[in-house]
């Protein structure tokens, strides 16, 4: 699947050549582009149509995707008639329907509720393309638990969605990515040392916003705690910090937790999605190793970056010399 508003040609023609199952088209000009790079390669380009349901998932607004005022997809008001206009196209071929209406999503209720609008728009697809279209997907978003949240199991999930999809017939696609990988990241961080002012606990860590950037954007909560538990059980109140020249740069703020000192390992939990995929080299950073884990088994499977990786590609201009 090829998703996101801003699809280039040149992105256009390498997944055209690559045998893409599907392009989500998320506007009209962008279907027209497709259609016309397709046919300008001698193709039919699969496609189907990112539908905004006009649904509020719950979940924090920077990751609300479904909803009318959204810059992703067309609007369920307006679908039906970019879907007549791409029937009409020679480089298209009709073969899903798509929504997708946010992340962490912990309720049943939004995506029954978008299902439920979103049946009788695929029924009417199917009339405009009744050779070709294949499937409905329905999405991701299913949230897991970072705190105390209780979102859906995968069981839970099917027993709510897939009565309302059976009677399709149609191949159902779900994009449970943060449900799988999320709980199976852990961002390993030293403790460089505690500073104490007369108003706060700082404890002051060498990772920072740049390998994980969720607590800084969306002020999410990640479980932080020590590698070895010691017995003493004292508690303080602390804000862990990282040493990004940004007031942003946190991971918790005023959290209750074990005192630590300098040297401890601490494990800031549920980073496995959106963590590296969002890290960056802000700051001059290197991004950290990663380490795959099986019981007592690991292996590095991503190298830790060094200063040198951070200027291999430039280059000084001659007429600098």
């Amino acid at each position: 699947m090829f998703a996101g508003v801003g699809k280039t040609r040149e992105e256009i023609e390498y997944a055209l050549k690559l045998g893409i199952y599907s392009f989500n088209v998320e506007s009209e000009p962008e279907l027209r582009r497709i259609g016309q790079v397709a046919r300008g390669m001698g193709r039919r380009a699969p496609i189907a149509i990112r539908v905004n349901p006009g649904v509020d998932p719950d979940t924090h607004h920077y990751i609300s995707t479904g909803r009318h005022g959204s810059k992703f997809g067309i609007s369920i008001r307006h679908a039906l008639e970019v879907y007549r206009e791409a029937a009409g196209l020679e480089g298209v071929e009709i073969r899903g329907v798509q929504m997708h209406i946010g992340s962490q999503i912990t309720k049943m209720g939004p995506f029954v509720l978008a299902i439920r609008k979103m049946t009788p728009l695929v029924e009417r697809v199917r009339e405009l393309a009744p050779g070709s279209l294949e499937f409905f997907d329905v999405g991701g978003g299913l949230g897991i638990r970072y705190r105390n949240e209780r979102p859906p199991t995968a069981a839970e999930f099917a027993r709510a969605v897939v009565p309302r999809l059976r009677g399709l017939g149609l191949r159902i696609l779900f994009e449970p990515g943060r449900f799988i990988v999320g709980n199976g990241g852990v961002l390993l961080t030293r403790v460089a040392h505690v500073k104490l002012t007369p108003v706060k606990r700082f404890v002051i860590v060498d990772a920072a916003m740049n390998d994980l950037i969720r607590p800084a954007l969306y002020g999410s909560y990640h479980e932080i705690a020590p590698v070895v538990r010691r017995g003493n059980g004292r508690r303080v109140t602390a804000d862990v910090v990282g040493p990004v020249c940004e007031s942003g740069d946190f991971f918790a703020e005023g959290r209750r937790m074990a005192a630590v000192e300098e040297g401890e390992l601490l494990a800031v939990m549920s980073a496995g999605a959106y963590g590296m995929a969002m890290a960056s080299n802000y700051n001059a950073r290197p991004r950290p190793a990663e380490v795959l884990v099986n019981g007592g088994r690991y292996e590095v499977v991503r190298r830790r970056e060094t200063v040198k990786d951070l200027v291999a590609g430039e280059t000084v201009p001659p007429w600098l010399m």
